[in-house]
């Protein structure tokens, strides 16, 4: 102890001080700053002033220097012989500057003939010569024994009159198994002192504690002072509710029915009685929290209020509270995620349709449409087909677009219409599947010419006949459709050209039918032939020619006629008959 009393003794003899050098010729308009330790006894060494001014031995006493200071007030005295400033007085710079730092102290040194005036400051330096001290010397506290650990309790904190390093630096508190303490800087700076709970207090085991709370500077070596904190730990239900625990997990399928149990959570209270009794609630729940599920006030079980839907909420986060008869309450969370059922079968939207298709073109859009699931996961992956037997194919067009295009060529006279069903199937379990068929038509292009029921055809008709009389009829068909298979018939040009065909037959343009124009006659003409052509409306139009065979069928319209001899003849016919004819001889 005594060796330490002589270390600080030898420590307030040193004197600090500095210089400001550089120039061989002072400036009266310099400043200058020269530093003292606090506490330093009266006639110590400051510095030498004609050193530090750069003048000669004599010239302060010849020149009258003086050292003057605001107020009048006299720190420092000048030794003229020597030059040397010395302190006139011991400092104390808490009761020169108080808590401004740096404590700075302006003079000035004037000399006569010719006058000059050297600005100065002496800064005086702080050592460590106050302890902390509290105002109170003992600090009383309240604190319930329900409080948890964590929780903090500000203290007043201890004063301290120096400053820098040698002021407040950090609390501490007596060894113990409840608190330790915490040094907290305020916005001014100062240091003040926080208690935290490290384990809950019990007032059956302990009603009241006593510690020492030590405030330390950080001066070499530091100062201290202490107060005592007297606890009272209060008496309250101090158990509250703790789940098991604090968040519950749970994954609920969206079909789930309504009533469906959850999850059961479960709290319990080391209490006793009715302090130990719990009852259990959703806690700060939001309108769909409170629509969507419920708790069982004693038995803690959650339930489905309402059905859930995964593709409009995929998880809950559910708070229940746990409390007990007293102020006391525990909270948890549930997490419930959702999980998707296959509950959405695809759709199908069609954005774009041709229809009818002409025929007889190369690869067509039909139509384009996208399909979507509003299920996720493999639920909501789809595959998309048509049947395999059409003439038709899928391509994928972007994301969830397909476009239905035909394969080749259509001909509308082997199939004049298509129905297309489209499946697309999801890749959940079960499997949801939609179908949409759509109706496609082909339009008919003029690509067939009429074709007659027969190649030629032979008709017959008694000659004498009664003019305008039908003889018969052709035909022809054409595969087309609309105006493309209306058919015209028409008479070629015979190829006789001494047949004069306009004035023996007739042909209805419509439906083909065949006149005799007038009585025709065996003897005259027994047959004749000539073509016939049939047109369709189509453009350009089509046609195809057939021919025709008119048979003329005899009459007995005829009296057997002798040619000879003749038989308006006067005289008879006379024949010569040689006498030796034999039989068989002709004689006429």
């Amino acid at each position: 102890m005594e060796a330490s009393r002589k270390l600080i003794c030898r420590q307030r003899q040193v004197l600090f001080f500095f210089f400001l050098l550089g120039f061989s010729q002072v400036s009266a308009g310099e400043l200058r700053r020269y530093a003292v330790v606090e506490e330093k006894e009266g006639r110590s060494f400051v510095t030498n002033l004609v050193n530090d001014l750069g003048l000669g031995q004599l010239e302060l006493s010849r020149r009258g220097a003086k050292v003057i200071s605001k107020g009048n007030k006299l720190h420092l005295q000048l030794d003229q012989e020597t030059g040397d400033l010395l302190l006139n007085e011991r400092m104390d710079r808490e009761e020169l500057c108080g808590l401004t730092e740096p404590c700075l102290l302006r003079f000035q040194v004037l000399l006569d003939n010719p006058l000059e005036i050297f600005q100065a400051e002496l800064e005086v330096t702080d050592i460590n010569d106050h302890s902390p001290t509290f105002l109170d010397k003992e600090i009383m506290l309240k604190i319930s024994e329900s409080s948890l650990p964590g929780t903090t309790f500000p203290l007043k904190n201890a004063q301290d009159m120096d400053i820098g390093q040698n002021g407040i630096d950090n609390y501490l508190v007596s060894s113990n198994s409840y608190f330790h303490v915490l040094t907290r800087k305020r916005s001014d700076g100062k240091k003040y002192p926080e208690l935290v709970l490290d384990r809950a207090l019990d007032r059956e085991e302990e009603a009241e504690l006593r510690l020492t709370l030590t405030a330390q500077d950080g001066g070499s070596p530091p100062r201290s002072g202490t107060t005592e904190v007297h606890i009272e730990v209060l008496d309250f239900n101090d158990n509250a509710p703790q789940f098991e625990q604090l968040l519950y997990r749970a994954q609920i399928p969206e079909d789930s029915p309504i009533g469906f149990l959850i999850i059961t959570v479960s709290a319990t209270d080391k209490d006793i009685g009715v302090n130990g009794e719990i009852s259990y609630s959703l806690f700060q729940a939001s309108d769909d929290i409170s629509k969507t599920f419920s708790i069982h006030p004693l038995t803690g079980e959650v339930r489905l209020k309402e059905h859930l839907d995964f593709e409009k909420t995929r998880s809950y986060e559910v708070n229940v509270e746990a409390k007990d008869a007293g102020t006391f309450s525990g909270k948890c969370a549930i997490l419930a995620q959702v999980t998707d059922v296959n509950d959405h079968a695809p759709e199908i939207i069609l954005s774009a349709l041709t229809n009818p298709i002409p025929e007889n073109l190369p690869e067509t859009m039909v139509a384009v449409f996208s399909v979507s699931d509003l299920d996720s996961g493999e639920n909501g992956k789809i595959s998309c087909s048509i049947q395999n037997d059409l003439p038709f194919f899928l391509k994928p067009s972007g994301e969830n677009f397909y476009t239905l295009l035909t394969q080749k060529p259509l001909d509308r006279e082997t199939t004049a219409e298509y129905n297309i069903t489209i499946t697309v199937s999801d890749m959940g379990s079960p499997r949801l599947t939609t179908q949409h068929t759509i109706a496609v038509q082909v339009s008919d292009i003029n690509d067939n010419a009429p074709a007659f029921t027969q190649s030629s055809y032979t008709l017959s008709v008694r000659e004498n006949n009664s003019p305008a009389l039908l003889i018969g009829s052709i035909r022809a068909t054409d595969s087309d459709s609309g105006s493309n298979a209306h058919i015209t018939y028409s008479l070629l040009p015979p190829q006789d050209p001494q047949l004069a065909l306009a004035t023996l037959i007739s042909i209805n343009t419509n439906n083909g039918q065949l006149f005799a124009l007038r009585s025709l006659d065996y003897e005259a003409l027994k047959s004749f032939e000539f073509r016939v052509a049939a047109t369709d409306h189509g453009s350009p139009a089509l046609s195809s020619q057939a021919l025709v065979q008119v048979l003329v069928l005899d009459d007995n319209d005829n009296a057997p006629f002798v040619l000879y001899p003749l038989q308006n003849a006067s005289a008879p016919c006379n024949e010569l008959l040689p006498r030796a004819a034999e039989p068989g001889y002709l004689v006429t």
